[in-house]
């Protein structure tokens, strides 16, 4: 039996910064982030599916528009981070340093088990930073 992923890219336009970068990325920048979500099931539903990719749509990419999407994203440790909140109580506080492999690895490992239906795995998150540049979590 062959293996079937059923894949959605949602983009959307998020600042961080990267504590201790050793360039530029030490600055508070943004992106506008391509993320490619990659999802298994251990048998496909009885249309021959995966997942619909409108709930595919409707959770993980719902959630990115929910929580990141035109918002700062800073790690709770960065130390601008209780100056910033002054500034714009929206900013997202996140428990890691917000390096596009850390956010791949946060969206495979906590988001797509809490949001996706539990007969289907999120195994792979790829994060286009840019057009060029891209990470990817694997499961």
């Amino acid at each position: 039996m062959p293996v079937i992923r059923a894949t959605r890219y949602h983009d959307i336009s998020c600042g961080h910064r990267v504590v201790d970068h050793e360039g530029t990325c030490q600055h508070l920048h943004g992106h506008n982030y391509r993320v490619h979500f990659h999802c298994e099931a251990d048998a496909l539903d009885h249309l021959g599916r995966i997942i619909d990719f409108g709930v595919i749509k409707s959770t993980l990419c719902q959630w990115l528009e929910d929580n990141w999407d035109h918002r700062m994203m800073l790690w709770k440790s960065d130390p601008y981070l209780t100056s910033l909140l002054l500034i714009d109580p929206s900013i997202v506080t996140v428990p890691f340093n917000p390096t596009a492999e850390n956010i791949a690895a946060h969206l495979l490992t906590v988001v797509g088990p809490q949001v996706l239906p539990p007969t289907v795995r999120l195994v792979r998150v790829v994060v286009d930073e840019t057009r060029k540049c891209s990470c990817e979590a694997v499961i």
